[in-house]
């Protein structure tokens, strides 16, 4: 194929299921801005929501097969493409074109026997030719690691981290839990201390069921859907994400687009992509002793806007396009060798 042919892409918009809601139309929409991508968009689980999006007739008669990598082809219910790229937790096989996942969430790989089901997805997928992607080097090895593949089976392409207008004057420290329940729990009262002393709020960015747990202490605490996470970070002085590293840390990234100081725990993922940018606590007694710091040294927070927001700039819809562009002909080029 050649380098300056369109793309013909089938884009599955239900995932990428990372820590800042669903960020795949994002994706799609800068793949679009590429010029060199047509795409079909579709939805393996839910219903389309715009006329820009394919009807997949019966698909929910076949999901149950696709989150097995069984079942019909998907490449034969969409208009002809080049490449189908999913994300989600569904894997359609294909017949005549490649397919790509993207492997954004780590959690169902994790402390699960070799016949838990999405490690047998993923084998079965694999075993067909598909190509697996994940997010960063760490997950990349993590993969390989439960998959029992080669490190050539596996190409790390970070997915599309929306960008978020600058923050000004924010005053909550809001905290993104993705994971750590108990730990927050165990930290909220601490936190809830640090922002009443300096009169500002705490809010959880959290799961509804997370946000049921944290009600039930009856701390002051604002609880935020992650649909709500970018109207957060417009209002956030100082953001903390805690994550257990199973997925890619969108929040913490999209903090830094919008200038906003980042406390994260020293996950492997978290040492690799924030590392220089956000400032990294091995564990609660860091956490708390950063804080003060981060809130309030003018010169401290000078230096990390800068660093997060140059550090940011690789993570943008438009780079994360580009990358896609650029995988996806390398696989459809061996696909017809």
């Amino acid at each position: 194929m050649s380098d300056s042919t369109t793309l013909r892409v089938g884009l599955d918009l239900d995932g990428s299921l990372e820590s800042l809601d669903n960020t795949m139309t994002d994706l799609a929409d800068a793949l679009s801005a590429t010029g060199e991508c047509q795409l079909v968009r579709f939805r393996t689980v839910s219903a389309p929501r715009s006329d820009q999006e394919r009807t997949l007739s019966f698909h929910q008669l076949w999901m149950p097969f696709w989150r097995r990598s069984l079942g019909p082809s998907i490449d034969t219910k969409l208009p002809p493409v080049d490449v189908i790229h999913v994300a989600g937790l569904v894997t359609p096989p294909t017949k005549h074109v490649p397919l790509i996942i993207s492997v954004d969430d780590l959690r169902p790989l994790r402390g699960e026997s070799s016949e838990h089901q999405r490690i047998k997805q993923l084998q079965r997928a694999v075993g067909r030719g598909a190509v697996l992607v994940a997010s960063s080097r760490a997950a990349s090895h993590e993969v390989q690691d439960v998959l029992g593949l080669q490190r050539s089976e596996i190409v790390v392409v970070p997915p599309a981290v929306p960008t978020v207008a600058a923050t000004e004057h924010g005053r909550d420290l809001v905290v993104n839990i993705t994971g750590l329940d108990d730990r927050f729990l165990a930290l909220a009262p601490a936190l809830v201390q640090f922002v009443q002393r300096e009169q500002a709020h705490l809010v959880a960015v959290t799961s509804t069921a997370v946000g049921q747990r944290i009600r039930a202490t009856g701390l002051p605490v604002t609880l935020l859907g992650r649909k709500e996470a970018r109207a957060a970070l417009a209002r956030a002085r100082v953001a903390l994400h805690l994550s257990d590293g199973a997925r890619f840390p969108s929040f913490a990234i999209a903090a830094l687009s919008a200038g906003v100081p980042t406390i994260a725990l020293a996950t492997d993922i978290n040492r690799e992509l924030l590392g220089g940018a956000a400032a990294l606590a091995f564990d609660d007694d860091e956490v708390m002793t950063m804080l003060p710091i981060v809130w309030s040294s003018e010169a401290r927070r000078s230096i990390m806007v800068s660093a997060g927001r140059s550090r940011s700039i690789d993570f943008e819809p438009a780079s994360a396009a580009d990358a896609y562009v650029t995988l996806y002909r390398n696989v459809v080029r061996g696909w017809h060798q």
